[in-house]
């Protein structure tokens, strides 16, 4: 897709626009041919409004003031977008802010739309808008390349289906007759792997216990903003605890609050009966946290520099990496070596930066270099988000089998299937609250992703038939909600 957007060059082979063969060196140049791409990481400035981030670099079209933003409402009329021209970026959640890059794509004259990963952050009622906007998209001629590792959807929304394996492709399919298992064994030549945890391994051993955590922060108008409130849990060892929610509703700043990397207003974390809530992070990590964060490329990696020096980050002062308080180039290398041959990271060596190896193999060897100092709790936010079914399988399994010899696991993802394939416990946050709970053995997506959107609260019960109810009623609510979170 780099190639086609024009941000990679090709060493052979052609690419033909409209019957006529094109070359692209730069994605100005792709642009130009009506080709637009809306990319996995969100290309977005959260400072800015939706007008000034449409407009960036294509001031030359529309301007910057009132023509811009007819052309903006008019495109967002057309293809159902709902796109608000004056609102601040950074207000707005995951899905409205794929509509603003789908929007910022079709105003410079878009007529094909790669979308990688599109429903990678987004809850099933989101997925479903989004799949209205492509028909709508579809129906006024627009051609659509949609990415995708999660098999269901491309059945549901493609008209051809075209699968690549190790960077050639193996085979082009109609929708119609086939299944996600053929699909599958396509992709990586055996079925379709599942998140499903048959045994538990939960103890009575508390390893992470939070309580009362509160966390606020004062905007630039002086206005606090509460952020979390008032959150409590304890993960026992042995035991996967999910949390589930939109995007935007706390859970990346309780991941780093539990982190060290924010302070907290108040409340308590305890690691194993030891007070951790105001010591540094490297201490947290030296006392057996292990972290995958969400944005692998700006928490996870230096991406200019080689894997080796990557295996060190967050463990500077741990072995194999260092020695007293020298590090250890040496022992390093041979252990990233090691990961490399452990998790299946498909590189040409260690010598190699991590901005050349593809985001699965980027996460295996951050999931690998978590896993490779015994943690006692692992902090695992989107672990596989991006990455292919193959690779999703390897970091499912490692998870499996570290919580088989007792590790505490906080898993934070939008896959509803892998939460609830995954995870022991379950709970959903909403706006900085955690309001509801469910088991995940009885509980379905459809109504998980209606407690996220603060439809349902207290704790989940399986409805029958739920699945084709309106948000509202796809789950049942217990008796014991508090007034104050009863919707």
């Amino acid at each position: 897709m780099k190639i086609l957007y024009g941000m990679q060059q090709p060493d052979e082979g052609t690419i033909t626009v409209n019957g006529e063969t094109v070359t692209f060196h730069t994605p100005a140049d792709a642009i130009a041919r009506g080709i637009g791409m809306v990319h996995q990481h969100f290309m977005l400035a959260d400072n800015l409004t939706v007008l000034e981030n449409v407009v960036l670099g294509a001031e030359k079209l529309y301007g910057i003031g009132g023509k811009a933003r007819a052309k903006i409402r008019e495109i967002s009329d057309a293809y159902s977008l709902n796109v608000r021209p004056d609102v601040l970026l950074e207000e707005l959640g995951v899905a409205d802010r794929q509509r603003v890059e789908i929007l910022k794509v079709l105003y410079r004259g878009a007529k094909t739309l790669i979308l990688d990963e599109p429903t990678a952050v987004l809850v099933p009622q989101e997925v479903d808008a989004l799949f209205d906007n492509l028909r709508e998209l579809k129906a006024e001629g627009l051609t659509v390349i949609f990415i995708s590792h999660k098999l269901g959807e491309v059945l549901s929304v493609a008209d051809e289906i075209t699968v690549i394996r190790r960077g050639t492709t193996v085979g082009t399919v109609e929708p119609a007759g086939t299944t996600t298992k053929q699909l599958a064994e396509l992709m990586v030549g055996s079925e379709l792997p599942t998140p499903a945890t048959e045994e538990s391994t939960v103890t009575d051993v508390p390893l992470l216990k939070v309580d009362g955590l509160r966390l606020a922060q004062t905007d630039l108008d002086g206005v606090e903003r509460i952020i979390l409130d008032d959150i409590s849990f304890t993960i026992h060892q042995g035991e996967v605890l999910g949390i589930a929610g939109v995007e935007g509703n706390g859970q990346s700043e309780l991941v780093e609050a539990i982190m060290g990397i924010r302070a907290l207003n108040s409340g308590t974390i305890a690691l194993d009966g030891k007070d951790i809530s105001h010591i540094p992070t490297r201490h947290r990590r030296e006392a057996g946290v292990g972290y995958i964060p969400e944005d692998r490329h700006r928490h996870g990696l230096l991406l200019e520099a080689p894997l080796w020096e990557n295996r060190i980050l967050g463990h500077v002062t741990e072995k194999p990496n260092s020695r007293g308080q020298l590090l250890d180039i040496k022992g390093a290398r041979t252990d990233t070596e090691r990961i490399i041959q452990a998790y299946d990271v498909r590189t040409p060596g260690i010598d190699v930066t991590a901005a050349s190896l593809s985001g699965g193999n980027q996460q295996k060897l951050i999931v690998g270099r978590e896993m490779s100092h015994a943690p006692k709790l692992l902090i695992a936010a989107h672990p596989t988000r991006g990455v292919d079914v193959g690779a999703q399988a390897a970091i499912w399994d490692h998870i499996r089998e570290a919580r088989r010899e007792g590790l505490a696991v906080l898993l934070i993802s939008a896959d509803l299937d892998e939460l609830i394939g995954l995870s022991d416990t379950l709970r959903v946050m909403y706006r900085g609250r955690l309001v509801a709970d469910a088991d995940p053995a009885t509980i379905t997506p459809e109504e998980l992703g209606s407690a996220m959107t603060g439809a349902a609260t207290g704790h989940l019960e399986h409805a029958e038939g739920s699945a084709d109810d309106s948000a509202g009623d796809s789950a049942a609510i217990s008796a014991e909600d508090d007034e104050d979170d009863a919707r």
